[in-house]
This record gives C-alpha cells, sequence and structure tokens, in this order.
C-alpha cells in the first residue's frame, strides 16, 4: 500500500465541552434583555417629514385634465409645477428620508 491510498485518520481530542457563545447585545448590568429600537423620536419625526414631501410632491404632480376636449393646451400640462418644482420636491423628501435613516 502506497502512501498515496493510504486513508488518513484524524483524531480531536478536547479536555473540555465547546460552550456556544451569547450575545451580550441588549443586555444591561443585571443580564436582563433590554428591548432597544433601532431609531429614535428624532429619526422617525424627520422620516415622517420625508414621507410628507414625497407625497405633497406626487399631489403637485397630478391633475392636468383639459377643461375642453376639443382644446389643447400645453400650458396646462407642462406647467412649471409640474415639470419643476414637484420633481425638486420629491428629491427633497428623499433626501431627508436618507438622512433620517443614517442619524
Amino acid at each position: 500500500m502506497s502512501k498515496a491510498n493510504a486513508k488518513k485518520k484524524v483524531v480531536v481530542t478536547t479536555s473540555k465541552t465547546i460552550n456556544p457563545t451569547q450575545s451580550s447585545i441588549g443586555k444591561d448590568d443585571n443580564s436582563s434583555f433590554v428591548s432597544t429600537l433601532s431609531f429614535g423620536r428624532k429619526n422617525y419625526t424627520l422620516m415622517l417629514i420625508g414621507v410628507g414631501l414625497i407625497a405633497l410632491g406626487f399631489l403637485l404632480m397630478a391633475g392636468g385634465h383639459m377643461p375642453s376636449p376639443d382644446v389643447w393646451d400645453e400650458n396646462i400640462i407642462y406647467s412649471t409645477r409640474r415639470t419643476l418644482i414637484a420633481p425638486i420636491v420629491i428629491l427633497a423628501g428623499l433626501i431627508v428620508e436618507i438622512f433620517a435613516i443614517f442619524k
């Protein structure tokens, strides 16, 4: 029998038993579990402001029906409110949301 064909045996000896580790996150000095939230009151307030800005932007973008079906008025559909102000308000809401999450 050559060395290449010989079976290898792995012998593991331990002198003590191994216990699984336990996380110490959320425990106070008395070792009782303390429930903590990831975000504080300020974070949730900023998130609600961001959602409000996004909703306001979509409301500014909505609408645009013609008063008469026979007349086409570009100023109603392509107004500054719908093409410029509403997207800026939506982007501001998204920036506030990102700031609220990272704060």
